[in-house]
């Protein structure tokens, strides 16, 4: 792809992530958005910035280190090329926590049904406009 063009186009569903990042220091905020450039921008992004999270459904984790400081935000691909960006935590442990995990499913399945209610809602409108 040219200079431009990105693989991926990130995005970030109601303020879940928001919240998470607006609490980060100026130079986590830095390292994100330098982690957020690089999935955008790589074909094929190692894992040591975007790894499946075994065992879900699509799950998977951005993953950023500042010094000692471990931080991931999860995300989900919608369409291939889209990155939506749920919740994000400090690790702070070896595992990532279950309920970290949980909270980000419940997340993407919220997203899941907002877009599926949306289609349907496009759908009637546009066959009613049709059929007038």
């Amino acid at each position: 792809m040219g200079k431009n063009q990105k693989y991926r186009t990130i995005t970030f569903f109601k303020d879940y992530f928001q919240v998470f990042f607006d609490k980060q220091s100026k130079k986590v905020k830095a390292k994100i958005v330098w982690t957020f450039d690089l999935i955008e921008d790589l074909q094929r992004v190692p894992e040591t910035y975007l790894k499946h999270i075994e065992n879900t459904d699509g799950l998977y984790e951005i993953r950023v280190q500042l010094g000692s400081d471990i931080f991931r935000i999860f995300c989900f691909f919608d369409q291939g090329r889209l990155v939506i960006l749920v919740n994000g935590f400090q690790k702070k442990t070896k595992k990532t926590p279950k309920k970290e995990i949980e909270l980000a499913i419940k997340i993407k399945t919220e997203y899941e049904i907002a877009m599926r209610n949306k289609f349907h809602n496009n759908r009637n409108a546009y066959f009613m406009a049709y059929s007038m």
